[in-house]
């Protein structure tokens, strides 16, 4: 199991190069979250001190307004989530939501200021690939914006 859960971290944008010996490192710091069907992960606003790799399952990213949920995506096995609170410390800025029994793996500030002390590099390195996968979700978010303010026509031509 602690083989197969290294692998697949590997194969995470979050820790893609990071060395063996680090993500094992990494794995002695962490929990196991488990939801049922139904279950949040967090809600938006919650405070945030960690992020989760979903191990198992299927979740629901929701965004809240006027009392209703709106679902702004889904993430699987291997998605990252919540990367955000360990860069700002920052609320949730969105609700997640299983939609299947899950398991994910949580990795809080604490693991990732032990990082810090035991190994400088592979913290930068760490931390590079998360504002890596926050800015390519970014772009995706900023063309959809584009693309959607165009079908509603909202954006002056010049």
């Amino acid at each position: 199991m602690a083989e197969n859960r290294l692998r697949m971290l590997q194969q995470t944008p979050l820790l893609g190069g990071v060395r063996d010996d680090i993500v094992e490192f990494l794995l002695e710091q962490v929990r196991t979250v488990f939801l049922k069907e139904g279950d949040f992960l967090f809600i938006e606003d919650d405070p945030g001190d960690a992020m989760y790799v979903l191990e198992k399952g299927q979740v629901a990213i929701l965004k809240q307004w006027n009392d209703v949920y709106y679902r702004l995506n889904y993430l699987n096995v291997g998605d990252s989530i919540g990367e955000m609170s360990l860069i700002d410390l920052g609320r949730r800025s969105a609700s997640v939501l299983a939609m299947t029994d899950c398991a994910a793996i949580e990795l809080n500030h604490n693991a990732i200021m032990r990082l810090y002390e035991r190994d400088l590099e592979q913290f930068a390195l760490v931390q590079m690939n998360i504002g890596r996968e926050l800015s390519r979700r970014l772009r995706v978010t900023d063309e959809s914006m584009f693309r959607e303010l165009i079908r509603a026509e909202q954006i002056p031509q010049h």
